[in-house]
């Protein structure tokens, strides 16, 4: 098939790239030309393992184009995706701004009009709302489906290609069709195509991600009263998880989720509901409690320094909301670097891959280290605040040598603190007690 992307993001490059290599001849259309040069020339402008190899060979072969003209990506296309970004607005609405331009593109250069197929993320009838655009502009030539993507950051190429599911909403039974063909080949494993209204297959996205974040801010909650009460949430986590109603998944404790989808999203759904009528008051319920938890390692730090961080140096390893990724937006990592900031401490970091972006977000107001030890070099405490697997192991002897003292606040509980307090060093977890030497 003849396939035209639309946004270049996270969401649209992957989708284009992989239905390309299953043999689409596939152009990825964005207005920002610089991105558009990069992706031109091969190169991969954030990280996401896997991508870049399928990036080259799919260039290589001729199956992919990258394009700022609308009218070359869309002209003879079959199908149009819309993957473009649809953020919150500064009072939480989801802004569609960049998805109605896109369907003003796609009625201006498309002929004939393709079937379009919303991946944004869209409130509950914006994929109706899209419809009736193109009736009104191209009476009963163009179709519009929603096909909500389900892609974690750092294995979307994994995600894409070996799904859970695929969502398709529409009420067209020719639509439906046309999408399976083109889904065929990554449902080999005879994973499902769920076929249903466009309302539903929207709604499925953001319930979705409304549950995954609740069962997180769920634990955190838990580990939180686990902690006041002298239980450990390790152990209560995998008494829970071994229930084959509830399983192990999402029910880790830590400094609570980012991301651009979950915070988003249930907001987003909140609002939604509110509109509607109807409060959804477990979702800002659960809002609030991730909120609150990626504050509590920077005031447990505070509260132990002694209400005051001033001449004190803190590195933080891990600034990405999650690892496998260099994505920062909403990293819980950014609020407790600018609570300790506040609290007068002088902050050093380290991240595998996030480096680069953080200068862009936290500019002078910190120092970067080539390395977790180097950003250890001379700290009065350790911030461990992303589960990179590099952070996994700690070289306690040469921490020993380079910190000030070790003092550990160990945001994702990697640390077994048995061993830790033989060793002598000072850890604070979530959600289990304190291991003060």
């Amino acid at each position: 098939m003849k396939l035209a992307v639309v946004g270049a993001g996270y969401v649209g490059l992957v989708t284009g790239v992989c239905l390309a290599e299953t043999g689409n001849q596939t152009a990825v259309l964005d207005c920002d030309r610089e991105r558009i040069a990069t992706l031109g020339a091969g190169r991969v402008p954030f990280y996401e393992p896997g991508l870049a190899e399928l990036l080259d060979r799919n260039l290589r072969a001729g199956r992919l184009s990258f394009t700022t003209n609308p009218a070359e990506a869309l002209a003879g296309t079959e199908i149009a995706f819309i993957a473009v970004g649809t953020p919150a607005t500064a009072s939480g609405d989801t802004d569609l701004a960049a998805v109605n331009e896109v369907a003003e593109s796609i009625a201006a250069f498309s002929d004939p009009p393709p079937l379009v197929v919303v991946k944004s993320t869209v409130p509950v009838g914006g994929c109706s709302r899209l419809q009736e655009f193109f009736d009104r502009h191209c009476p009963g030539r163009v179709r519009v489906a929603s096909n909500p993507e389900f892609l974690r950051e750092g294995a979307a190429v994994s995600d894409f290609n070996f799904p859970d599911r695929i969502v398709i909403g529409t009420p067209d039974p020719e639509v439906a069709a046309t999408l399976k063909r083109l889904y065929a080949p990554f449902v080999r494993t005879l994973h499902p195509i769920l076929v249903m209204s466009r309302e539903s297959a929207e709604m499925t996205k953001y319930a979705a991600n409304g549950l995954l974040a609740s069962r997180i801010s769920f634990m955190n909650e838990i580990a939180n009263l686990c902690r006041a009460l002298g239980a450990d949430v390790g152990e209560v986590r995998t008494g829970m998880g071994f229930d084959s109603r509830i399983g192990l998944q999402y029910l880790f404790p830590g400094v609570g989720y980012g991301g651009s989808c979950f915070p988003k999203d249930v907001q987003a759904l909140a609002r939604l509901g509110r509109a509607a009528g109807v409060p959804c008051e477990m979702l800002e319920a659960g809002h609030a409690v991730n909120e609150r938890q990626k504050r509590q390692l920077a005031e447990r730090a505070i509260a132990f320094f002694g209400g005051s961080c001033r001449g004190r140096t803190f590195a933080v390893w891990g600034l990405t909301f999650k690892p496998r990724t260099d994505d920062l937006r909403d990293a819980p990592a950014l609020t407790i670097i600018n609570l300790l900031l506040d609290a007068g401490a002088k902050i050093r970091v380290y991240d595998p891959v996030g480096l680069d972006r953080a200068r862009a977000v936290l500019g002078d107001r910190v120092a970067y280290a080539a390395s977790g030890l180097d950003a250890a070099s001379g700290a009065d405490a350790l911030f461990v605040v992303t589960e990179w697997s590099e952070f996994r192991t700690l070289d306690l002897p040469e921490l020993r040598r380079r910190m000030k003292a070790l003092v550990i606040f160990d945001g994702r509980n990697m640390y077994n603190r048995d061993d830790l307090r033989r060793e002598g060093v000072t850890c604070f977890s979530i959600g289990q007690s304190d291991v003060i030497p």
